[in-house]
């Protein structure tokens, strides 16, 4: 089992949260990595520049990435990474909706011995405790949302307030978060 963290970003808290990873090595790559893809690190300048879907960063001074080259599909071609064996953190961002509504993202990694994914070797301890510290930033800097598994970043909770921004869980059929009050 992942360790996740469910929330709600808005581009401020994006920046805010990208401002905070300064402080590590992380490096950003697209979830389907073009052959002609340069990693990039991650801090609040190259916001512009991120992947509009989902990417990872990797902590890349802990361990190299390990990818696999896609053979059949409509992504032939392209480099997937290999979350499993790779010291990675997946960012699926949070994004509007048709109805403008924000939905909701997660941040999750692979950190256990499972049998499900079949890791045989815990993560090492450095990129465990890069995740943990990541988690202790959004718990002490978000807000806690209603269901409570959500956490609400400051600018996206200010949003709801002010002017009325839904908050969208992003699974199927998924419902609206609140504020915990």
């Amino acid at each position: 089992m992942a360790n996740l963290l469910r929330f709600f970003m808005t581009n401020e808290d994006e920046i805010a949260f990208l401002r905070y990873l300064e402080r590590h090595v992380l490096k950003v790559y697209p979830r389907r990595v073009p052959p002609d893809w340069v990693e990039f690190r991650a801090h609040a300048s190259v916001f512009a520049q991120l992947p509009e879907e989902d990417l990872y960063l990797a902590a890349t001074d802990i361990g190299p990435v390990q990818v696999d080259r896609m053979k059949r599909g409509p992504d032939k071609g392209f480099w997937r990474v290999l979350e499993v064996g790779s010291p990675v953190i997946y960012w699926d961002r949070s994004r509007p909706n048709f109805d403008n509504e924000l939905q909701s993202g997660q941040l999750w990694a692979e950190l256990d011995v499972t049998q499900q994914t079949g890791r045989r070797n815990p993560a090492p301890d450095k990129f465990r405790t890069l995740f943990n510290e990541v988690e202790a930033w959004i718990h002490k800097a978000y807000r806690r949302g209603d269901p409570k598994e959500f956490w609400i970043g400051p600018h996206a909770a200010r949003a709801t307030k002010e002017s009325g921004l839904v908050l969208r869980d992003n699974e199927h059929k998924g419902g609206t978060v609140d504020l915990w009050r």
